[in-house]
């Protein structure tokens, strides 16, 4: 037996091998952000409707990247010592579960091995870059608008339903 998940895609969503294909149903509602249509959807599902039967299809991909920061040697160089440090702890964490002597000295060796070469790695990548990326960003996927669609067997349906819930909007 196979289950669905959320990042299966196919006509019944169920395989492993199943191929991507694009959304089919009538368009029930359109809404400009997710958590609205979300919250349609949660909407239609509080009221007994088969939501087995709903689609949410993000129209219009954008990608988005914010600015979080200005980065500074200091801030590379901090993050670079801090991510190595949590690397360089946990290789002498498993490095000490299997040592047949103490395991304070593989603990302290991993954690200063993995600062200096993670000062040395941010501190190339950055210098790479020669200024020319002097900040920090998180990228995102989202859409221009997010369409509702239902199989046609239950669209009017839930097209009213969802007419009613703007209403009390």
């Amino acid at each position: 037996m196979t289950t669905a998940t959320p990042f299966a895609t196919g006509t019944n969503s169920t395989g492993a091998n199943a191929l991507p294909t694009p959304p089919t149903g009538w368009p029930i509602g359109s809404y400009g952000t997710y958590e609205e249509a979300q919250r349609a959807v949660d909407h239609l599902a509080d009221n007994d409707f088969p939501v087995a039967d709903v689609t949410i299809v993000g129209v219009d991909p954008m990608i988005v990247e914010r600015v979080t920061g200005r980065l500074t040697w200091g801030r590379v160089l901090g993050g670079g010592a801090a991510s190595g440090a949590w690397f360089g702890l946990f290789v002498g964490l498993l490095l000490g579960l299997f040592s047949t002597g103490g395991a304070l000295a593989p603990i302290i060796t991993g954690l200063v091995v993995g600062t200096v070469f993670g000062l040395a790695s941010a501190a190339t990548r950055y210098a790479a870059t020669r200024g020319r990326r002097d900040f920090a960003s998180v990228t995102q996927l989202v859409a221009g608008r997010y369409d509702v669609l239902s199989h046609p067997r239950s669209a009017e349906r839930g097209k009213e339903m969802l007419a009613l819930l703007a209403l009390r909007a």
